[in-house]
């Protein structure tokens, strides 16, 4: 449970901390749920600063340089799998052991995310407060997800 936006960024930090080349992030939920708040602290935790990291669903991916580079894509806008070739999507995820994948709207792509991934759920509960549901796909993320719990 996230009782705040504060406490969405410093889990997002506390798994960017954690986080290895090859890792990809998928992340579901509703517009305005706090997805990109997430990745904020995400990419915080790999040492990009919070400033720098916004919303690409215009520009539908963005990049940033941190301990490891990070490839923020956001699939709101599109509709098909047609779409989500023409941006790129499979060149970005062959490419995910450089660096990190951070997904949002990963539910319009679950197809084409590799064996192994972390999935986080968002359910709004209140206009503060979200359940995030962290589901670790393979055993790098089973681990990370202990680490977490452990922490």
């Amino acid at each position: 449970m996230s009782s705040s936006p504060a406490s969405t960024l410093s889990l997002g930090k506390k798994i960017g901390a954690r986080l290895r080349a090859g890792s990809v992030i998928a992340l579901i939920g509703e517009l305005g749920c706090g997805k990109t708040l997430f990745t904020r602290g995400i990419c915080a935790g790999l040492g990009v600063p919070e400033r720098e990291v916004n919303s690409p669903t215009f520009a539908f991916v963005n990049e940033y340089q941190g301990r490891l580079p990070v490839a923020h894509i956001d699939l709101y806008r599109l509709n098909t799998i047609d779409e989500e070739f023409e941006i790129g999507i499979l060149d970005y995820l062959a490419r995910a052991g450089e660096g990190v994948i951070l997904l949002e709207w990963a539910e319009k792509a679950l197809v084409l995310l590799p064996e192994e991934h972390l999935q986080v759920k968002f359910e709004v509960i209140s206009a503060r407060r979200r359940e995030l549901t962290l589901v670790g796909f393979g055993e790098r993320f089973g681990r990370l997800l202990e680490e977490l719990e452990a922490a």
